[in-house]
């Protein structure tokens, strides 16, 4: 999805409330199809919350960030814990693609082996990681926790974003 542009802020600060605490955002004002005081927002595909304000969609989490620093977020926005309905501010930072990707949590859906960073190699494991446009082959190992638990470890020592 195309990044949008953020909407002024007071006019935002206006129409939605954010709580810092739960991350939760409210409409202040009522407009057909929605009510003062309910959530906004609606989860998509991607485990992320869109709000559509005046026909226009943004990611919540953008939203809260700008909302609250009366910044763009131009370059993105991560959620530390790397859920994507955790709006709350303290799960909040300022971060490019590179950091989004350093900071993952789960394999992509394709991964035969359920762990990020293994793939079988045989009856083995293998573990690799990628920084910084190269593949780092990190050893093979019997079971694919042993390969998870080296990935990790390694994931830790070079990637800035993780927090694992």
């Amino acid at each position: 999805m195309k990044l949008n542009s953020m909407p002024d802020h007071s006019y935002l600060v206006d129409q939605i409330h954010y709580s810092q605490e739960t991350g939760v955002f409210t409409w202040k004002v009522r407009r057909k199809g929605r009510y003062q005081d309910e959530p906004a927002g609606s989860l998509q595909k991607n485990g992320y919350l869109l709000i559509t304000i005046d026909g226009v969609r943004y990611f919540a989490h953008r939203l809260a960030w700008y909302w609250v620093t009366g910044e763009d977020p131009a370059t993105g926005i991560d959620h530390r814990d790397g859920v994507g309905t955790n709006n709350r501010f303290i799960n909040l930072r300022p971060g490019d693609q590179l950091l989004n990707v350093q900071n993952q949590r789960r394999p992509r859906s394709d991964n035969s082996s359920g762990y990020l960073g293994v793939s079988p190699l045989g009856k083995r494991f293998c573990a690799q990681i990628h920084h910084l446009g190269k593949k780092h082959h990190l050893g093979v190992f019997d079971t694919a926790i042993a390969a998870h638990d080296a990935y990790v470890a390694e994931k830790r020592k070079i990637h800035a974003g993780c927090t694992l």
